[in-house]
């Protein structure tokens, strides 16, 4: 071999070694809305959620679900949750701690029961059986403890022959296997790892068509739910309080149903090893560290506020470092298609969502406005959360960033019971007096997470006022409802529960996403939409706050109903059976 031959082939590895790391350390996640994760689909965080169980309230419910868009009638490949990859779960419970506290991790293992036959299932065996190991850390990953090591996951609900008949598991239903998984580790927790349901909603058509939403239909071609119909892969964890907050206190033990001390911040990923090598016996084999291939934690980050060229940056870093994306929510894209000033013409299905450009005749939170700003340092901030002694520094960081005083807290700290942050209800027309306290899951990491105040009691699901747009319909009633906007006393108002504050199954994010970005969290605390004019018109409930409060993204529920008890999550789609999928 000559020199020039070896520094050849030395030069080819070196590409080779760079690309495989470069596809693994940029890989992303969540319904395949960045560019390298769609072609990891075992790996992709589809949504996380985590709610105060409804009917077990000791307790929280954390559900990741990964492996989107999958086909219940995918044979005779099904898929299932993926071998060499750590999917785990983290619960950061203390702001002054850097990363999470706890860590739940899963690594799978697959085994073909009977290699002579195409079918998955034949004769009481599976050809895609997996099982799995869960592990704990409470220390922040410095050391694990098991907690199941061998845990059943179910296999596909491929049709009735498969699942129910004499030729193949001969089960009573599908139902019955998923329950006979549940594992209950001696720790106390509860625990399902298999297929489900997407319990996700959206119009993916519309949405990615420019933002052509069809929340009124649209003549023949109506809104659609783009994953009806479509299962995943859930990891599902029911956890008692006590083990979840920081100083092991029951939710009996907090001082009211805002208690700071309660608040946690909750995200998920999936790992795999750094280098894959091709055998000629078909078995890939993995070496190198774990990196960090893709993760989630409030939902739509990545789909809608990360630009494209950013996205698979953003599955690769830790929420500990996410300050680097900061401006895209200081002033996101979608306000751009708010704006008349901008882009706001050229898209006529976002014509109901219009942002405050001269709220209370003089704020404007619209892309590069000033926002709040006129009131840096001043003495109306002293003692709220805008003053520099306290938040003011990351909330008006300067006189372009109008949304750093709402949207940004939302995904990166929550948001805290302090004013302005509080409805407007108590606060005579003044924004910046105490209101009425409705919110408080403020943890401020400074990272993307879902954040969750333990302390909030649940929403019965069947309670009239239960409603899928959760926090915005907890304010709608604080400001509107008799039972609740009398005075500005803390109480409990249905759905404060809801997202933000955590993450129902029954959510609408997406259409609370839009209404929030259409600054209806501002309304809310009393700066109003500029068609309210004070001491001029009779209501701040004016017909631009409407149009906000009335606009929807599509599809308002999921395709299916959700579980009244664990796992929540409904039993996943069977293969046997067609089923058009359902439109809202």
């Amino acid at each position: 071999m000559t020199q020039h031959q070896l520094k050849s082939i030395t030069k080819l590895a070196l590409v080779m070694l760079v690309t495989l790391l470069f596809r693994n350390v940029v890989t992303a996640s969540s319904h395949r809305e960045a560019p390298l994760i769609s072609k990891d689909p075992l790996a992709d965080n589809t949504d996380v959620y985590a709610f105060r169980s409804p009917d077990d309230p000791n307790k929280i419910t954390i559900i990741a679900n990964y492996i989107p868009f999958q086909l219940p009638e995918g044979g005779p490949n099904w898929v299932s949750f993926g071998e060499n990859i750590r999917y785990e779960v983290y619960v950061d419970n203390d702001a002054s701690k850097p990363g999470a506290e706890i860590i739940y991790r899963f690594t799978f293992t697959k085994v073909n029961e009977d290699t002579t036959t195409f079918f998955n299932i034949r004769l009481g065996k599976q050809n895609l059986k997996t099982t799995y190991k869960l592990e704990r850390s409470t220390n922040g990953g410095v050391n694990f403890s098991t907690l199941v090591s061998a845990g059943i996951v179910p296999p596909p609900n491929i049709g009735p022959r498969s699942i129910a008949g004499a030729a193949g598991l001969n089960s009573p239903s599908y139902a019955s296997i998923m329950q006979a998984s549940f594992a209950n580790p001696s720790t106390g927790e509860k625990v399902y790892a298999g297929p489900a349901d997407d319990p996700f909603f959206v119009d993916l058509g519309g949405a990615f068509d420019l933002g052509n939403f069809r929340p009124n239909g649209n003549g023949t071609n109506p809104t659609k739910d783009g994953v009806a119909r479509f299962n995943v892969h859930s990891i599902v964890l029911q956890i008692p309080i006590n083990i979840l907050q920081k100083s092991g206190k029951n939710a009996s033990q907090a001082t009211n149903i805002l208690d700071p001390e309660f608040v946690i911040g909750v995200w998920a990923s999936a790992s795999r090893m750094q280098m894959k090598t091709l055998g000629t016996n078909a078995s890939p084999a993995y070496s190198g560290n774990w990196v960090q291939v893709s993760r989630l934690g409030m939902p739509l980050t990545n789909e809608v506020i990360i630009p494209i060229g950013m996205k698979d940056k953003w599955n690769a870093t830790n929420p500990s470092n996410d300050l680097q994306y900061a401006k895209y929510f200081s002033n996101p894209e979608l306000a751009l298609y708010m704006d008349d000033s901008k882009f706001g013409g050229a898209v006529p299905s976002l014509n109901e969502l219009r942002i405050q450009a001269k709220s209370l005749g003089s704020f404007d939170f619209r892309n590069g406005r000033k926002g709040l700003w006129a009131l840096k340092k001043s003495a109306a901030v002293k003692g709220t959360a805008l003053d520099d002694s306290l938040f003011g520094t990351i909330l008006l960081p300067d006189s372009m960033s109008p949304r750093a005083v709402d949207l940004l807290p939302i995904f990166y700290t929550g948001v805290p019971n302090l004013i302005p942050y509080q409805l407007a209800t108590g606060k005579n027309g003044n924004p910046l007096a105490a209101g009425k306290p409705f919110i408080n899951n403020f943890l401020p990491s400074l990272g993307d997470m879902l954040r969750l105040n333990m302390a909030v009691p649940p929403t019965q699901r069947n309670d009239p006022k239960f409603n899928s747009l959760g926090i915005i319909y907890a304010a709608v009633l604080g400001l509107t409802d008799s039972l609740y906007n009398k005075n500005a006393s803390l109480q409990m108002i249905p759905n404060m529960d809801g997202f933000p504050n955590g993450r129902r199954l029954e959510d609408d994010v997406t259409t609370i996403e839009m209404q929030a970005v259409a600054g209806v969290a501002l309304a809310a605390i009393g700066l109003w939409y500029d068609d309210y004019i004070p001491g001029t018109t009779p209501s701040p409930v004016t017909l631009r706050l409407t149009k906000v409060l009335g606009f929807t993204a599509g599809p308002i529920q999921n395709d299916t109903t959700f579980n009244g008890s664990f796992p929540y999550v409904q039993q996943p789609w069977r293969g046997f059976d067609y089923t058009e999928k359902p439109r809202f």
